[in-house]
């Protein structure tokens, strides 16, 4: 059975013995997973747990042995199962469909599947139909629309925020497409505001207060043509020791936005109805304006996939610090029309 996130709540009382989180948004799954974990440890009697990882030498006959042994020190255990890339192979498929099955007569195992989205090859697969048929399926999306701004509320509930609605839809338009880097910022603005309400206004200058400058300074800085002034925001951001995974958030948004904008216009559409279908504000609709006049649809392109190649170097290919803000410097010039590569030192922008 499939269910969203925010029905989970209700489905823990009658939890089977197959669990699967899939989703793309890190801030759900792991919170969805961290909750099935705890019912199951408070509620279901499960005192022993193993966790595992499929690589490419993983052993599905052990996999298959564990589900089927008991412990000898817990009444009941658990089994979590990462899957990296939602592709076990022709034994892991076959593993998965008869772990499945045995796991669905007993009540000893819990099987916690998880990892990233499943495309329509993984969801129409016979193992994946299989595990789905036994077990629940918790779909850790990132929330949309009205979906997003409830999460929002609920979550500045739970750091004891008040905020007035302005503020709420300003906190929400800020860290779209990111939870992680709005919990984060909703728990930092909670302490700091110790339970007083915050309009728009106060929220604008505690966001400000955090740092020399921020993520969002730099952002329309770059929109604005401002290269000189962002590099040295980017400077700074980088001595006060700013995740370059954010920075890079930030400009993978704004390009991809700035590449949206390009394509409505291509197909017709005039830049403000554009504008309006990407939802942007009025307020900052002159600065993207400015932005496209400046860069051609190539350009944002090669931008965006400038953007990929950094997160790439940041996730997969371990990149060093420099590097990393060396990339985030270049990325900065490719706001500019007349961009040329940049040639920093080693070292990056600081200096």
């Amino acid at each position: 059975m499939r269910i969203f996130a925010s029905q989970l709540n209700r489905e823990l009382p009658k939890l089977p013995q197959i669990l699967m989180v899939f989703g793309d948004d890190v801030l759900i799954r792991e919170e969805c997973r961290n909750t099935l974990r705890q019912q199951l440890m408070k509620q279901g009697g499960v005192e022993e747990r193993l966790s595992l990882v499929q690589e490419s030498s993983f052993d599905w006959q052990h996999l298959t042995q564990e589900c089927q042994a008991l412990s000898l020190f817990a009444s009941r255990r658990l089994i979590e199962l990462e899957l990296p890339s939602l592709k076990p192979g022709t034994d892991g498929a076959a593993a998965l469909v008869d772990i499945a099955t045995a796991l669905s007569q007993q009540q000893d195992t819990f099987l916690l599947l998880h990892g990233p989205k499943p495309a329509r090859e993984q969801t129409n697969s016979k193992w994946f139909k299989t595990l789905d048929k036994h077990g629940l399926h918790v779909q850790a999306l990132t929330p949309e629309g009205s979906h997003y701004q409830r999460w929002i509320g609920e979550r500045a509930r739970r750091h004891k925020l008040n905020l007035s609605n302005s503020a709420s839809t300003l906190l929400a338009s800020m860290f779209e497409g990111n939870l992680m880097a709005a919990d984060q910022a909703m728990a930092q603005l909670g302490l700091i505001s110790d339970g007083a309400r915050i309009d728009q206004a106060q929220l604008e200058q505690l966001l400000e207060d955090q740092s020399r400058y921020t993520v969002f300074q730099l952002v329309d800085a770059l929109l604005a043509g401002q290269i000189p002034m962002a590099i040295k925001m980017l400077n700074q951001l980088q001595q006060e020791d700013t995740a370059p995974t954010l920075i890079a958030w930030a400009f993978s948004r704004e390009f991809a936005l700035l590449c949206r904008l390009a394509q409505h216009q291509q197909a017709g559409q005039n830049r403000n109805a554009a504008m309006k279908t990407e939802k942007i504000w009025e307020k900052k609709q002159r600065l993207y304006g400015n932005c496209l006049d400046r860069l051609s649809p190539a350009q944002l392109g090669a931008a965006l996939a400038g953007v990929g190649q950094l997160e790439q170097l940041i996730k997969l290919d371990g990149g060093s610090d420099s590097q990393q803000w060396l990339a985030l410097a270049d990325l900065c010039a490719r706001f500019d029309g007349n961009y040329q590569p940049l040639s920093f030192a080693a070292a990056g922008p600081r200096g």
